[in-house]
């Protein structure tokens, strides 16, 4: 297969949203023409002062582009985009390729491929780790299933947003490897927040500890930043807690599917829900603020010493 490189290839790009946008940033900047698409029409026009032009409709998009690639929210979403009449399995060319990027169950991802298979067209889901931040210094991780031949011909559109790629296997994978990692990303986040109210809780100061918490070999590098951020109660979204809400159904919906018992997950599942009920938009680190709401810690206030009743303990 042709390898999908500046020259020759005309992108289009669905979903400009918090990771869509760094992406679709640059590609632009690296020399790709690119085509956006939103429903938000603004979001989509901001891409105009890097290069990009802006698409009417979906059938424009993929009608007019050889390369579709989609960072949407949700299922839902994908599927409203691809299929039907004005989606782009009606309406993209024949040869033509799509790389769908969201974090969806790996159902839809065959869904999708099925919709290409019967035009012509071919389908890979190609997921990522790494938050806003890691986007926009083009430093992701892909996962990606589908043909593997076309896979590796989109090495030069890979090589401008991430720092690794890595073919998993058929169509599924991607999506599948993508909810085993973010399994590991919100369990992780849970058993820091419960580590840090625990320290809050004994006496230790909140700062030193998410100081020290940080520089232990067992805070993962997806997590120590999160530490920094919550020191400075910022809890702005880089991975909305929304998000990583939607992604632990995802999770364990496949582990009811496969037959796999994931007690943590639905524990974490359970705190992470809680916490996405508030009406702001917050990170998904914010469950640290839920477990101090639990041990009737107020982050802003100084720690409780252990075998002393606390000044900002409730009954």
């Amino acid at each position: 297969m042709k390898p999908i490189t500046q020259e020759n290839a005309r992108l289009g790009f669905v979903g400009i949203g918090y990771m869509g946008k760094p992406i679709a940033r640059r590609l632009l900047e690296a020399g790709f023409k690119l085509t956006a698409y939103d429903r938000d029409h603004n979001k989509a026009a901001e891409l105009i002062q890097y290069g990009g032009a802006v698409a009417q409709s979906i059938s424009e998009i993929a009608s007019n582009c050889n390369v579709v690639l989609s960072c949407l929210p949700s299922d839902e979403a994908v599927l409203e985009i691809y299929r039907g009449p004005d989606g782009v399995a009606a309406h993209a060319r024949p040869g033509s390729v799509v790389i769908d990027m969201s974090t969806v169950s790996p159902v839809t991802s065959q869904e999708l491929s099925r919709l290409g298979l019967a035009r012509g067209v071919e389908v890979l889901d190609v997921t990522m780790s790494g938050s806003t931040p890691v986007a926009e210094k083009g430093l992701l991780t892909l996962f990606g299933g589908g043909n593997r031949e076309c896979f590796d011909s989109a090495e030069y559109t890979f090589r401008v947003i991430a720092q690794k790629y890595i073919y998993v296997g058929p169509s599924g994978s991607g999506a599948t490897m993508k909810l085993v990692v973010n399994a590991l990303l919100g369990i992780g986040m849970q058993a820091i927040a419960e580590a840090v109210a625990l320290g809050e809780k004994a006496g230790l100061d909140r700062n030193r500890l998410l100081d020290v918490l940080s520089q232990t070999a067992v805070i993962a590098p997806a997590h120590a930043g999160k530490l920094q951020r919550a020191k400075k109660n910022d809890y702005s979204p880089q991975f909305p807690i929304r998000l990583m809400n939607k992604d632990f159904g995802l999770i364990l919906s496949l582990a009811a599917a496969v037959g796999a018992r994931m007690p943590a997950a639905g524990a974490a599942f359970e705190v992470n829900a809680r916490q996405s009920d508030e009406e702001t938009e917050q990170d998904f680190s914010a469950v640290i603020l839920q477990m101090e709401k639990y041990a009737h810690l107020n982050s802003m206030d100084g720690p409780t010493h252990l075998g002393a009743k606390s000044t900002v303990e409730r009954s």
